[in-house]
């Protein structure tokens, strides 16, 4: 039985840095959904349509020097806008939840303070690709860098790209969204990451069900 929804239908994101766990758990979440009756999808950035997906073996795949920053911010904005036309826009029309493998605030913690951008350039390319259009729950999947990268050691695929850019990066990275989360309690939350996996799912049960009033 498909529930209806107390508010409308909107986004929930999970953020973090690479390895954090962000595949395993917005799975999880989105099962958890799925089988509480409530209509929702799961999708990626970068990626999550067809032509955003094309964009996405650009970006993360291949040697680290093969764009700066703004080269990959304006990659990841062009794969945003589709994903956003293309999938997140129809799905929210017809009251269906989205769940998103990242989203802005990676641009925002890895183009804008890792990789030295800064938020106020990150920002003009955001108000002109996506405007006033955000997520109504962020969770941000926190870890120390060090242990998230042997994860995403294990999982040897080819898209590591990023993982690649090494320790010091990814340190930024967490940097980056930790001050993100400070600045946007109301709607971002922080997730600790280093603990079990079912530990983790529960956490975010909870977080979800309390800011969004779901029964899960």
């Amino acid at each position: 039985m498909i529930k209806a929804n107390k508010q409308a239908a909107g986004l929930i994101v999970f953020e973090g840095v690479d390895g954090a766990g962000k595949g395993v758990q917005s799975r999880a979440l989105h099962k958890a959904m799925l089988a509480a009756g409530y209509p929702v999808i799961l999708t990626r950035e970068p990626g999550g349509s067809v032509s955003a997906e094309a964009i996405r073996k650009l970006i993360v795949e291949g040697d680290t020097e093969r764009w700066d920053s703004i080269s990959e911010l304006l990659l990841i904005y062009a794969a945003r806008r589709s994903h956003l036309q293309e999938t997140i826009f129809p799905n929210l029309e017809q009251g269906t939840w989205v769940i998103s493998d990242r989203f802005a605030d990676s641009s925002r913690a890895f183009q804008g303070v890792a990789g030295g951008l800064g938020l106020e350039l990150v920002e003009q390319v955001h108000e002109i690709v996506v405007g006033q259009f955000k997520p109504l729950l962020t969770l941000v999947l926190d870890i120390d860098p060090t242990l998230s990268l042997q994860r995403a050691e294990q999982r040897g695929d080819s898209e590591d790209r990023f993982e690649q850019k090494g320790l010091q990066y990814q340190q930024r990275v967490r940097e980056g969204f930790l001050q993100i989360v400070k600045d946007s309690e109301q709607t971002h939350s922080l997730i600790d990451a280093s603990q079990s996996i079912d530990r983790v799912q529960a956490s975010i049960k909870e977080v979800v069900s309390q800011r969004l009033g779901f029964e899960l």
